[in-house]
């Protein structure tokens, strides 16, 4: 996921969370797919030209299951019209986790929408709720961090390691439903956002106490590719 720091979150508005997203996002989305890999005719939005920080997820069928085909969002809030169709483009073809989505994979694929909403400055990082919220974590180099012991640090004293500068932080996020999908306790998922951030050192509970987490919740909708299609053959009918 491309992590873009929350800014501005005193501007963000409360909304209502079962409703904000909706089956038009996600047909939007996946319109923008569609008419860059066939050069195709965009079908213009029919959903207000609302501002929100948004991910875009691709998810591919494998047998029963479905599979991460790609996922990229941005923490600051965007115009559903661009930021949607920009999203949806960028998680298909430059996530650098997996290859470019093909052409052949579109009757396979699935188009989730997460509008992210209500950010709050969490207490600790124990402070939300599982199923809930999603996490956003920053935290500085643990070589910055007090420590009782007298012995030098083995960051300063390492000549093979990297300079470390006191702006450097660490920063990852997980959506609200990524979490309980994948059974983890708090305690679990703040270790495997640690680890995610980029930090391969051993984890420690000063190193936790030193994050800062955002919550913040999300209101999120899929549909198939199939059921674009459809979608875009009534609108064709219609036109």
């Amino acid at each position: 996921m491309a992590l873009i720091p929350p800014q501005a979150l005193s501007d963000l508005t409360e909304h209502k969370i079962d409703d904000t997203c909706t089956r038009e996002h996600c047909f939007y989305a996946c319109d923008a797919l569609y008419c860059a890999l066939y050069d195709a005719k965009p079908i213009p939005p029919s959903f207000p030209d609302d501002k929100y920080p948004l991910f875009v997820t691709w998810n591919i069928a494998h047998g029963d299951d479905w599979r991460l085909r790609g996922c990229i969002g941005n923490f600051e809030p965007m115009s559903l019209h661009d930021g949607l169709a920009k999203y949806a483009l960028i998680s298909a073809f430059e996530d650098s986790r997996f290859r470019e989505i093909g052409k052949s994979e579109l009757p396979r694929l699935q188009c989730g929408i997460s509008l992210l909403t209500n950010f709050e400055q969490a207490e600790s990082y124990l402070d939300w709720t599982i199923g809930v919220h999603g996490i956003y974590i920053s935290f500085p180099h643990p070589s910055f961090l007090e420590s009782s012991s007298e012995a030098p640090s083995p960051y300063s004293s390492n000549p093979n390691l990297p300079r470390v500068t006191s702006k450097q932080r660490f920063t990852a996020t997980y959506l609200p439903d990524v979490i309980p999908e994948q059974g983890w306790t708090k305690i679990e998922a703040i270790d495997s956002a640690i680890h995610k951030a980029g930090w391969r050192g051993q984890i420690t509970e000063p190193l936790r106490r030193s994050i800062k987490l955002e919550r913040y919740q999300s209101s999120k909708c899929t549909v198939t590719f199939k059921e674009y299609m459809n979608w875009r053959k009534n609108h064709d009918d219609n036109s």
